[in-house]
């Protein structure tokens, strides 16, 4: 198939941008009035953002560590408030296995 079955090009342009590790990307946009041409691209080399001053790249994103969910309830209460909670839970289990069964 060639052009004359698709019919004409849009015209385009060519932004280049770089990441961080120095690898140039260079995607290209439809030449248009509306089109809004971004300021970060994803590298497909490394996955890095990449911006449009080659001086200046984007630094990498910092990534939070991988948190468990008892991290997030320490964060949330104190070593006494742990405590307190413990001891109420255990007591209550005592409770309940100081008191037999209904048997049916």
């Amino acid at each position: 198939m060639g052009e004359d079955e698709r019919g004409e090009v849009a015209p385009r342009v060519v932004v280049s941008y770089w990441c961080i590790n120095g690898h140039e990307t260079r995607p290209w946009f439809v030449e248009d009035p509306g089109t809004v041409i971004p300021e970060i691209w994803d590298c497909p080399r490394c996955g890095l953002p990449a911006g449009r001053d080659r001086d200046n790249p984007p630094a990498a994103p910092r990534n939070e560590p991988y948190k468990t969910h008892l991290a997030y309830v320490k964060e949330r209460r104190n070593d006494e408030d742990g405590a307190a909670l413990l001891d109420e839970a255990l007591a209550g289990l005592r409770a309940r296995r100081a008191v037999p069964p209904a048997r049916s």
